[in-house]
């Protein structure tokens, strides 16, 4: 295995737990700056925002760069982002830096996945692309608990400093250990979006729009959802959010078996219905300890 690609794992794996680890901490969030768990909830929604708008729009202004400096500059953003978080005392504030983080992370992360399979052999670039992916994986399964348990112990500025600690050592580890990575052909911003014209690839993207933004609305609020099993301790939720994590770790590795011998509508629509069901009954599934790990699991 190249070493190198770990930088780059390293770096998604802190993109990705930014992403989902102020689920586990809005609470402590929202008490901290006096706001509502609604508005504090923003910040899920602006960094992810800010990431799904803006990558495709850097990607192609930044196109003739240095993919080193470009990665560098991304980090540094993101590192920026996080620490103004930390240290914000209102919520206009986070929510700006939380934009800003998300640049960064916008920057990253198809930077990364392009220059990672640049440095390998054609042959290799599938294990490549999965070694950094890895790092998304890893954000959901241990990003977010760990993450959640910091802030247990530390609060939840502790844990957004985590985060940039994470985007440093992946900034430190490109610096030092990349001399040179291939620079892509440019491809404009409308080329990058001429896939959508296809009305197949419009119609997936827009189910996927649904299903996510369904499934984020519940794990947004996670804290709130299961306060009545946790009693309000963050090092219970976050050992749920550990569950949720491996489940889905697991389900993903699972999906892909299925799919090769069911097809992938089958296994979609069947995921989308079990997602409803549980989603529907979480009400009352949330209620007792059991119950709300076995809908996690689901």
């Amino acid at each position: 295995m190249d070493r190198r690609l770990l930088v780059f794992a390293v770096g998604m794996f802190a993109v990705g737990t930014d992403n989902f680890v102020v689920a586990g901490i809005l609470p402590s969030i929202s008490t901290s700056l006096n706001t509502s768990a609604s508005a504090a909830g923003q910040m899920v929604s602006i960094y992810a925002l800010s990431f799904a708008v803006l990558a495709p729009v850097v990607a192609a202004v930044a196109g003739g760069w240095s993919r080193k400096f470009l990665l560098l500059s991304a980090l540094g953003i993101f590192v920026v982002g996080n620490a103004l978080s930390a240290v914000a005392n209102d919520l206009n504030t986070v929510l700006i830096s939380r934009a800003l983080a998300g640049l960064g992370a916008a920057m990253f992360a198809p930077t990364a996945l392009g220059a990672a399979a640049s440095l390998v052999a054609h042959e290799k670039r599938g294990r490549a692309l999965a070694i950094v992916t890895a790092g998304l994986a890893g954000a959901t399964a241990l990003g977010a608990p760990i993450g959640t348990f910091i802030g247990g112990l530390g609060g939840w500025r502790g844990t957004l400093w985590s985060v940039a600690g994470l985007g440093l050592i992946a900034m430190i580890g490109i610096s030092l250990m990349l001399r040179t990575i291939p620079t892509p052909p440019r491809i404009t911003l409308r080329e990058r979006l001429r896939p959508l014209h296809d009305s197949r690839i419009a119609l997936t993207l827009l189910t996927t729009l649904f299903a996510y933004g369904g499934l984020l609305m519940v794990y947004t609020y996670i804290g709130l959802t299961l306060d009545h099993v946790t009693k309000g301790d963050i090092r219970v939720l976050a050992g749920m959010l550990f569950v949720w994590g491996v489940a889905a770790t697991a389900g993903n590795l699972l999906s892909g078996r299925l799919v090769d011998r069911f097809g992938s509508r089958e296994i979609i629509n069947g995921a989308l219905i079990v997602a409803a069901i549980n989603f529907a009954a979480l009400p009352w599934t949330s209620a007792h300890m059991g119950t709300a790990l076995g809908s996690g699991l689901n």
